[in-house]
């Protein structure tokens, strides 16, 4: 198979690698900097194991996302790795950042469960594309979206190393006035429940450009649902506001190639 592109180029920002060194050894102090994308669990990931589960017919109890290789990028110290892993999914969770693949090797060292369903690798999303080609029948993308370097070329690697008709699940941030006071001023500056400088928002991703990214890249757009986090309650809900941050799952088309047009937003009841 042909690449699709060139892979000289890099989707790590450094300056990003930067911010989150600093944070490695906290990821699991679901008390601290990390705690919101702790409770974002609650939300996400039924997202996911629901809309895969509705997919197919193949299922086993207590084990319903069994046979399926998922690919968390951007894996952090493995927050939304593990519980993939416990609903019976192989999880492949690969992040830049050495300091985030040692915490996480260390956290899935405590449950023998893991063992065998998650393996992390330090690795960009593009450096394994080589070896990863049409390998994962899902990506899950989760806050990383904001965060790299080249946006178009990222989701270009997620078509490479997706299976044709596997899914891709995003979450991120909308690039609103709404979502720079919440996001950056409140969230970061006043209240602190996120670590200071960790969001730019010049890098935050309206869904419309997600949408027609992800279309020209080709995949279809099967669900954009806004999601919303209640600070006093440190709780997440779905909502029909996109105004800060929405969840997007796209379904790479069967084969190569095909030409694709952007339809409006789609929207999808969670």
């Amino acid at each position: 198979m042909k690449r699709l592109f060139s892979t000289s180029s890099s989707t790590v920002d450094s300056k990003e690698m930067k911010k989150f060194q600093l944070l490695a050894h906290k990821w699991w102090d679901e008390e601290g900097e990390y705690s919101a994308l702790h409770s974002m669990n609650d939300i996400r990931v039924p997202f996911i194991r629901d809309t895969l589960l509705n997919m197919s017919n193949n299922h086993q109890l207590g084990n319903p996302l069994s046979g399926l290789k998922i690919l968390d990028v951007g894996c952090g110290g493995g927050l939304l790795s593990e519980p993939l892993g416990r609903l019976g999914a192989s999880v492949t969770g690969i992040d830049p950042l050495e300091d985030n693949i040692r915490t996480a090797d260390q956290h899935k060292s405590f449950d023998p469960v893991l063992a065998k369903r998650v393996q992390y690798k330090s690795s960009s999303l593009e450096e394994i594309v080589e070896e990863s080609m049409e390998t994962f029948d899902v990506i899950v993308a989760s806050e990383v979206a904001e965060h790299v370097a080249d946006l178009e070329m990222f989701i270009k690697c997620c078509d490479q190393v997706l299976k044709p008709e596997g899914s891709l699940f995003i979450t991120t941030v909308n690039k609103t006035q709404l979502s720079y006071v919440l996001g950056i001023v409140i969230a970061e500056k006043i209240i602190g429940i996120v670590p200071e400088g960790t969001h730019e928002w010049e890098k935050f991703v309206p869904p419309e450009e997600l949408q027609h990214l992800l279309e020209s890249s080709g995949f279809s757009v099967k669900a954009v649902n806004g999601m919303l986090y209640n600070p006093l309650t440190g709780s997440w809900s779905w909502t029909e506001s996109m105004s800060i941050n929405y969840a997007v799952h796209a379904v790479k088309s069967r084969g190569q190639g095909q030409s694709s047009h952007t339809d409006p937003l789609v929207r999808d009841a969670t």
